[in-house]
């Protein structure tokens, strides 16, 4: 009988939500008003899209589709589409008043990425073209009212009730979804480990407070395993009764599986502990985080235009990251933010992060903006402009490649292919050089292995030693690039359909998967150019000359990366061509390793 059963086994959950139920749909009328009446709408509101697609019952690629870098997902049918600034940006290259589109939405503008700001400052000038054209840009609080200002320009009026602010283009409206109140706590006296405070912090919470998951903001990659070394030691010693930790990494270099840990449920009798880099501060949502400890840091990229070097360094957060850090305690009950600095420090911190544009190598915006026609860079109207020794700098290495002429002009071919290549303009001449060194199959590889950023390797837990002895296995003594490509061609032959081979040459799967589509991609684009694309050293030299092969990809990479050169010193230290500037391999090199191996041997 009916009455009988037991009620979990004869419902199931529905597997769509009712868009009524969305926290946005009592703002639905409002925000058609706006987007209806008005140019230009600025969003105000919590982080995190609902499944567009699953909501709409519509497969992805068909009514709702994406675009990345290297990845298309959208059909003639697709109506939503959701994809990069930069993917956008290279759209523009095409279609320049992007007229496909009739509203477009910049999601996440307050991080004011390079890209970002330079699409506001496109669809600003679009905007004069295509009045029709309904442009909404969501942001946390407290940069709202800057972007509606810079639409606005001159109709702007600092003196304006909030209510008529912008004028005729647009308005802010606040769509913040119910905040719980955050307790903030800071230290008395600064800390000189704060990684090693964080790990006590964790356990202080564990024994003392109420259940909650907790979340960690910590530098980067290193930090993150270090930290999560030391709990698991720790938590040996905890009451066997006691409920158990469960610690997660996340950090951008993750396989996606890895990723999608943070976002299961917590198992019961179990408190998660997420240690993330600022990655977890906007860009992702993870439910039931009632802690948050923030170690007041994040690595942030700085381009020094005098010695042309990019750096990531970690240096203190600003007010409004903190601001955001705390307020993800508060997303399901009232929270707790353990602030590692005292006061004081946080009294001095800046009021925001310094943008992207400021700090940043802009040679590949610059080639960007002349390929969409805006010649004269100074003019373009930027959100922030950027300081003019770095516009310079950009210059001097266009020119230097033979992207741009003596009147700053993109050379034709050259200049307007490199600016439609995915790749930074120092790879683009790599490429486009490669036919004439006879060695375009070879560098297509490479290209396509340092798109991946470094996602390549994977480490298992405490198998530090066979990973590095797996990775000797493909070491050329030539350096990275051409381990890459060993690396390459040895997924292509025997690992493409085989995920267990990878995992036993600690090979990241997922990511060599994405190599080869990505080859295949940057491969479409020179064919488009009718540039001849299988010709490889090894086809011309047959199989019993290899003699030259690395030789010839080494001058190749030489056509692009010339202003990286360096010279080997008897310490294993390198000293930059130009500069004399001191540098040393990174840890993940395999420079690095047979540096550390050969000094160990000479000793």
């Amino acid at each position: 009988m009916a009455s009988e059963m037991d009620v979990s086994t004869t419902f199931i959950p529905a597997l769509y939500k009712p868009a009524a139920l969305l926290p946005i749909a009592r703002h639905k009328k409002t925000l058609l008003y706006l987007v209806e009446t008005y140019p230009v709408t600025i969003v105000v509101g919590q982080t995190g899209s609902a499944r567009v697609a699953e909501e709409m019952r519509s497969k992805v690629g068909d009514t709702v589709g994406y675009s990345i870098r290297f990845e298309d997902a959208t059909s003639a049918a697709t109506r939503i589409k959701f994809l990069t600034d930069g993917m956008l940006l290279r759209e523009a290259l095409v279609d320049p008043l992007l007229s496909r589109y009739s509203v477009i939405m910049v999601d996440e503008a307050h991080e004011r990425s390079l890209s970002t700001d330079v699409l506001l400052g496109l669809l600003k000038k679009i905007r004069k073209k295509r009045p029709e054209l309904r442009i909404i840009v969501s942001s946390a609080t407290l940069q709202a009212e800057d972007f509606l200002e810079f639409f606005a320009d001159e109709e702007f009026n600092p003196d304006a009730e909030p209510s008529e602010l912008g004028g005729s283009v647009g308005r802010i409206i606040s769509l913040e979804g119910r905040m719980y109140p955050v307790d903030t706590l800071f230290l008395e006296s600064p800390t000189e480990d704060y990684v090693e405070r964080a790990v006590k912090t964790v356990f202080d919470i564990h024994t003392q407070e109420a259940e909650g998951d907790v979340l960690l903001f910590l530098t980067g990659r290193e930090e993150i395993d270090r930290a999560i070394q030391m709990i698991s030691e720790r938590a040996a010693d905890l009451n066997p009764k006691a409920p158990s930790l469960l610690t997660l990494p996340l950090y951008a270099g993750l396989t996606t599986d890895q990723q999608m840990y943070v976002f299961e449920q917590t198992p019961e009798n179990t408190r998660k502990v997420i240690v993330s880099t600022n990655i977890a501060e906007a860009s992702v949502t993870i439910d039931g985080i009632v802690y948050v400890i923030d170690c007041g840091y994040a690595k942030l990229r700085a381009f020094n235009p005098s010695t042309g070097i990019e750096t990531l360094t970690a240096v203190p957060i600003s007010k409004a990251s903190a601001t955001q850090r705390a307020g993800r305690a508060g997303r399901t009950k009232p929270g707790k933010c353990f602030r590692l600095y005292t006061q004081e420090n946080y009294e001095q911190l800046p009021e925001a992060t310094v943008p992207e544009i400021q700090r940043s190598n802009l040679a590949p915006i610059v080639m960007q903006l002349k390929a969409l026609g805006i010649d004269n860079i100074v003019r373009f109207d930027f959100l922030t402009p950027p300081p003019a020794q770095l516009v310079i700098r950009a210059f001097e290495m266009l020119f230097s490649l033979g992207a741009v002429d003596d009147y700053a002009k993109l050379t034709k071919p050259l200049g307007m292919r490199m600016a439609e290549l995915a790749v930074d303009p120092m790879m683009a001449k790599v490429l486009l050089a490669a036919p004439k060194f006879k060695c375009l199959s070879e560098i297509l590889s490479i290209a396509a292995m340092v798109s991946l950023q470094g996602t390549v390797w994977v480490q298992h837990d405490g198998q530090k030693k066979a990973a590095e002895s797996q990775r000797r296995k493909f070491a050329a003594e030539e350096g990275d690039h051409l381990t890459y490509l060993n690396v390459y061609q040895a997924f292509v032959t025997k690992g493409k359909k085989d995920s267990k081979w990878c995992r036993d040459n600690f090979l990241n799967f997922r990511a060599l998967q994405r190599a080869v589509s990505i080859r295949g991609q940057l491969k479409r684009y020179l064919e488009r150019f009718g540039i001849q694309t299988d010709e490889s050293l090894s086809t011309r030299h047959g199989s019993a000359d290899l003699s030259s092969q690395p030789e010839q990809i080494q001058r190749c990479l030489t056509t692009g990366y010339f202003a990286h050169a360096t010279k080997m010193q008897p310490d294993g230290s390198f000293k930059t061509v130009s500069g004399g500037l001191t540098l040393y391999a990174h840890p993940s090199s395999l420079m690095f390793v047979s540096l550390a191996n050969d000094l160990t041997q000479h000793e």
